[in-house]
């Protein structure tokens, strides 16, 4: 059979249980997914030499790692064309691209420094989000930044995110897409601090003075993540989930809640905050990976939590508010495969949510019919989903099934092998 017959037979089944295939398809082709630079070339970045610090670590040296900006953009545009339906692509501060001798530090990059990005994402009609790096820097004084009691240090990280605040804006208005800036680091003490309310009250104030720099919020959505712990920073980071909740909560007319799901304790599901977290704020963001254990970033499958991320989104109206972007660095396989295959499960658990009976789950659910909710749940399991998405992937003219890895094998042979 045919990819179109196979999916004709899986709509009909599907329509049996209220479920209409067609709108789900079309749905699907306007939510954007945000792909992350940083899978590419292990999160080195192009504005400094030194090793990647900071509370994260990429581990693996597969060969064929983009090294230059050209190669960078080269394999992201490869990763699109494999995988189905709408993206953005998101880059960190430290992508800055600079002319021969005009390098400057991140508290005074420009706009122009980026108009390489504007440039590809034009080229591509997807529209950018943004990071400030508080990381892998020589101003990172003591493995803090935002909540140092140096206030040099401080000032310098400000006049970071504030420059970060003006280069979003000039991304939102160059491609006419709103930009999510997301505020992140990974401040805090390997062992017991001594203070804890003293590092909290430098951050909030800091995000307060970056957050001072006038944008548009209707363009640039500033975000806060939060993270339990990191390498070198394992009993405390400044930025705690409470932390973070609260500031957004507290300044929800000038930013967002970012979660990212490998930034909890291991027993605590993203899935199961998104609902809460739309109960009090318009607009929230994601980041997706697998944490496996903790906060590795190993690449997104298309397993529990993942679907269980994308049912919250679609069963609560919410794919107009919730930015999805992905988040993982893999460097021990193939990197444009890892980018591809976290890209597409993204893509098929919003699809997997959008075929679900939702509506009748609901009214089983207020009807006090739990045996059948629980049987309607684990029915539709079964049912021929990999058929609607192989007519997805189809419709939007990406490979179906195993073709996109023959793709990935023969880029690998004819372009990342010749990489040293």
């Amino acid at each position: 059979m045919s990819t179109k017959e196979r999916y004709e037979s899986a709509k009909a089944r599907y329509a049996k249980v209220g479920v209409d295939t067609d709108k789900a398809i079309q749905i699907l082709k306007n939510v954007a997914i945000s792909l992350h630079c940083w899978q590419g070339d292990d999160v080195k970045g192009f504005d400094q030499d030194g090793p990647l610090t900071g509370g994260i670590q990429t581990t693996g040296n597969y060969p064929g790692k983009a090294m230059t900006p050209e190669e960078l953009m080269a394999d992201m545009e490869k990763v699109m064309s494999l995988a189905p339906g709408k993206k953005k692509i998101n880059i960190h501060a430290s992508y800055a691209i600079f002319e021969e001798g005009q390098w400057v530090d991140r508290d005074q990059l420009e706009p122009k420094h980026f108009k390489k990005w504007v440039d590809f994402a034009k080229a591509k009609g997807v529209g950018i989000d943004f990071n400030p790096t508080f990381f892998s820097s020589p101003k990172v004084k003591d493995g803090l930044t935002l909540s140092s009691p140096d206030e040099e240090t401080r000032k310098f990280w400000i006049r970071h995110g504030k420059a970060c605040i003006r280069i979003s804006q000039y991304f939102a208005e160059e491609t006419g897409i709103p930009c999510v800036m997301n505020i992140w680091t990974g401040d805090g003490y390997k062992d017991i601090p001594g203070d804890r309310l003293g590092p909290r009250m430098r951050y909030k104030e800091s995000i307060e003075e970056i957050l001072s720099e006038p944008y548009d919020f209707n363009l640039v959505k500033p975000c806060v993540e939060s993270k339990v712990f990191g390498i070198g920073v394992e009993s405390y980071t400044a930025g705690s989930a409470e932390f973070t909740l609260s500031f957004a909560a507290e300044h929800k007319d000038k930013c967002l809640p970012l979660m990212d799901n490998g930034h909890y304790h291991p027993t605590e599901v993203v899935s199961d905050k998104i609902p809460s977290l739309l109960c009090f704020f318009p607009e929230i963001a994601l980041h997706v990976t697998r944490p496996v254990r903790w906060d590795s970033d190993h690449v997104v499958l298309f397993d529990d939590e993942t679907r269980e991320i994308a049912k919250e989104i679609v069963r609560n109206d919410a794919l107009d508010r919730v930015y999805i972007a992905l988040d993982y660095f893999d460097a021990s396989i193939n990197r444009i495969s890892a980018w591809t295959t976290g890209l597409r499960n993204m893509s098929k658990s919003l699809l997997f949510a959008l075929l679900q009976p939702n509506a009748q789950l609901k009214e089983l659910q207020d009807t006090n019919n739990l045996t059948k909710l629980m049987t309607v749940q684990e029915e539709m399991k079964t049912f021929p989903f990999g058929d609607v998405w192989d007519y997805f992937c189809e419709s939007c003219g990406t490979p179906v099934g195993f073709d996109w890895f023959t793709e990935v094998e023969k880029y690998e042979k004819e372009v990342l092998s010749s990489r040293k």
